[in-house]
Formats: structure tokens, C-alpha cells, sequence
């Protein structure tokens, strides 16, 4: 396998750095590109502390016209041999609300990461997709062939980007793709430098629970209590964001290896799922703080339960999720405590 030369879009974000980390740890040459929107510059010069190595950046918005060319053109002059794309808006509420907003830079931002790749002759191509394209007619645990109707337009722009990136690939069969469908990343970096970092109020569960534990927030919102699951709240499958992190190395691995296209779809998670009244608990434990939570009406577009069959991924890409509920919430809360301010601590 030659050295690998791989643009990140979105590089700078929560999972992107743990990405960015995992592969320049691994001897890849990087070209981060990021807008700053939902990340930090910090994140890079963290990114470079604990992977021991120098990265290229391009700050740059992917959904703006306006900045293809050099987009386009700084990816030639990069000349690599693939890339990875993370960048969007990731709230499902928001996308609720704004739904024209995230059609325009998700499916915006993936087209121009397409054609800057198919520009530099570089036609392999690890996606962000989500769970959410499964919406709610899937049994659980949930495999790659269930039927996708996402429930909200964050998950629809994330199951049409598939569906482009698919068409790209049996127009021209020298792409290879993979669509990772990835279900509730947490952790952070068992460092505690690198971890989630949102703006404003957290829209997920895990960084709100955590800024209770700090102290930056009163108390958490558990939304819906009536849920047909365990306790009432809703169930999730979450995996620990360095597992995410090491998938997407596989993920590149294996397109690194395939002779002929492909475009495949494939699960990460950890084939389990646990509640969120579970979830509280065990932060609770590692965290050692009390975290007072009320219950609030059900959210649009939240489905009641879903956790993963990841067996594609072992089978094809040999990995597996390593980490527990237990890893996922100490080093959340590591990452939470040393910077209770995040980038800006």
C-alpha cells in the first residue's frame, strides 16, 4: 500500500480530529479543510500535538460557489490519493427548523468534496453518513440492507448524499465508496485534549450531560419519557469516537485494496443499545457528580430506539468497537474537566 495522502473535510470537528489523529498516527499525509463553522482552530494545533506530526489546512467553506476553484485547485496541488468527508450541519432539530440551509451545505459541501477528488484523479471516497437514514421501520439491531426513511431533513440530506455518491460510482467505475453509517459517537481522546465542542447549547446528549456534571448547566432536558423502550426514554447504540476513528482508517484501508468500484454502505456501532435515564447513570459513576435531569415532551424526528448490526464491518473491514459505556463516559468527562470551556478553555 503506498503512503496514503488523505483530505478531511471537516477535519478540525469532533470526530474529524479524532480522525485526523488515528490516520497521521498511522504515516498519512493530511489536508485538512474546515470553515470553522462547528470547530476551533485550536483543534489543529491539537491534532499536531498528539499525533507527533505537521498537517496541511485549508480554511474553506465547501458549500460556497464562490470557492470551488481554489478549493479544486488546492486539492490538485495536494495530489491525493483519497479522502474522507465530515463536514455539515448535524442537528436534527435544527434541521427541522432550517431544513433549505442543510440541503444546501450538506449535499453543497459533498458534491464539491466529489469533484475536487475527481479533479485531483484521487476516486476514493469515505463518507460521514449517520443511522439516521434508517428512521423507523427497521427492526433491531439494525443492518445496512434495512429500508432507509430517514424522519428528519438531516437525515434525509445525509441518505441522498448516498444516493449521489452511488450514482457517481456506477457512472464511473474507477470509484471506490464507502458510506459510513454511524450511530452515537461519544468519548473523547483518552488525553483529554481533543474532544467534543459545541456552540451554544449542545443538541446531543452526551456534551449536554457533561456541561451539567461541570457545572455550565442547571439541569438536562431528557426529551420523552413514554417511549415504548426500557425505562420510557429513548435507546441508542454509542460508540466510543476513537472506535469511529480507527473505522474510518479501515474503511480506507479496504478501499486502498479494491481493485475494481464499489460503493458500499456499512454500520459502525457497537451492536448494543442504552437508554438515556442509562446513560445519565453511568456518567453519573464516572464523573462522581450529580446530574439533576426533568423530563420534556418528545422531540420531531427522534425514533424511539435503534442500535446497530456492525457484522459488514468486521466481516469486510476487520473491526470491531472496542470500548464500553464506561470508557465512552470517563473520557468524556476528562475531556469535559480539563476544558469545562472547550477550545476556548
Amino acid at each position: 500500500m503506498i503512503k496514503q495522502r488523505i483530505i478531511v473535510a471537516g477535519g478540525a470537528g469532533y470526530i474529524g480530529s479524532h480522525v485526523c489523529v488515528e490516520l497521521l498516527s498511522g504515516g498519512a499525509s493530511l489536508l485538512i479543510i474546515d470553515n470553522f463553522a462547528n470547530s476551533h482552530p485550536e483543534a489543529i494545533n491539537r491534532i499536531k500535538e498528539l499525533a507527533g506530526a505537521k498537517v496541511d489546512l485549508l480554511q474553506a467553506d465547501l458549500a460556497d460557489p464562490s470557492q470551488r476553484k481554489n478549493i479544486v485547485d488546492t486539492v490538485k496541488r495536494f495530489q491525493p490519493t483519497g479522502g474522507i468527508h465530515l463536514a455539515g450541519l448535524k442537528a436534527v432539530g435544527e434541521s427541522v427548523a432550517e431544513p433549505a440551509r442543510y440541503y444546501r451545505i450538506n449535499m453543497g459541501s459533498a458534491l464539491t468534496m466529489a469533484e475536487a477528488l475527481e479533479a485531483a484523479g484521487a476516486k476514493m471516497l469515505v463518507f460521514s453518513s449517520s443511522a439516521t437514514v434508517y428512521g423507523e421501520e427497521n427492526e433491531n439491531p439494525v443492518a445496512e440492507t434495512g429500508a432507509a426513511s430517514p424522519t428528519n431533513p438531516y437525515g434525509r440530506t445525509k441518505y441522498f448524499i448516498e444516493c449521489m455518491l452511488k450514482d457517481i460510482a456506477e457512472a464511473d467505475p474507477h470509484w471506490r465508496i464507502i458510506n459510513l453509517r454511524y450511530f452515537n459517537p461519544v468519548g473523547a481522546h483518552p488525553s483529554g485534549r481533543i474532544g467534543e465542542n459545541p456552540n451554544g447549547v449542545p443538541n446531543n446528549l452526551f456534551p449536554y450531560i457533561a456541561q451539567v456534571a461541570v457545572g455550565k448547566r442547571e439541569m438536562l432536558n431528557i426529551f420523552g419519557n413514554d417511549y415504548p423502550t426500557k425505562d420510557g426514554t429513548g435507546v441508542r447504540d454509542y460508540i466510543h469516537v476513537c472506535d469511529l476513528a480507527k473505522g474510518h482508517a479501515a474503511a480506507l484501508r479496504y478501499l486502498d485494496q479494491q481493485e475494481n468500484g464499489c460503493a458500499l454502505d456499512m454500520n459502525l456501532g457497537t451492536g448494543a443499545g442504552y437508554s438515556v435515564l442509562e446513560a445519565v447513570a453511568a456518567f453519573k459513576r464516572a464523573s462522581n457528580r450529580d446530574i439533576p435531569y426533568a423530563f420534556a415532551p418528545r422531540r420531531d424526528g427522534d425514533v424511539a430506539e435503534i442500535f446497530a448490526n456492525a457484522e459488514l464491518a468486521e466481516n469486510l473491514l476487520d473491526w470491531r468497537a472496542q470500548k464500553s459505556l464506561e470508557d465512552m463516559c470517563a473520557d468524556h468527562w476528562r475531556w469535559q474537566s480539563q476544558n469545562p470551556d472547550g477550545y476556548e478553555t
